[in-house]
């Protein structure tokens, strides 16, 4: 009996204690990510592995625009190795959702904003070891001020969390 009590508890602790957007809920400081994501940002990153340990630096560039409901995200990345990435976003507004699409995102991503927070779920190819992999990728937005945004992003396979990627955005 005492093994399933212990059993419960890390259940429990796996799947009972992670953030919902509904946790944002009646923030007065909306995150207007149409607005935001307008002009031109930079980034600021990091890749780790699910130790936490950094494995790439990077820094970014975003050039965003908009026409109505229909948004563009042209970002391209730097890293620290020298390797060089683009990934072109189209996203669509419908209320406080978006989806989006990419190149390298298989089907289509989805996210919601609630209060200063975004939340945004796709499914990402990536080159590990030379090897192509599909991870999943749960990203959270936050809205610091009116210029900077964090996100922090999980990235899973097989349900298992195999790395996370932290980024700061500045709008310039």
């Amino acid at each position: 009996m005492r093994h399933l009590f212990v059993i419960a508890i890390a259940l429990w602790g796996l799947l009972g204690c992670s953030q919902q957007l509904s946790d944002y809920q009646g923030r007065e400081d909306a995150f207007d990510l149409r607005s935001y994501f307008d002009g031109d940002l930079k980034a600021w990153g990091t890749v780790s592995d699910r130790n936490g340990v950094v494995k790439r630096r990077f820094t970014a560039t975003i050039k965003a625009t908009w026409q109505g409901d229909k948004g563009t995200l042209d970002e391209v990345f730097e890293f620290d190795d020298g390797e060089r990435q683009t990934r072109v976003w189209t996203l669509t507004r419908s209320n406080n959702a978006y989806t989006g699409t990419a190149a390298d995102v298989e089907g289509q991503a989805q996210g919601s904003v609630v209060g200063f927070a975004m939340n945004w779920n796709y499914d990402l190819q990536i080159v590990v070891d030379g090897e192509k992999w599909t991870v999943g990728v749960n990203d959270w937005l936050y809205q610091i001020d009116k210029n900077v945004v964090m996100n922090v992003g999980e990235l899973t396979k097989f349900g298992f969390k195999v790395g996370q990627i932290t980024l700061f955005m500045q709008k310039q």
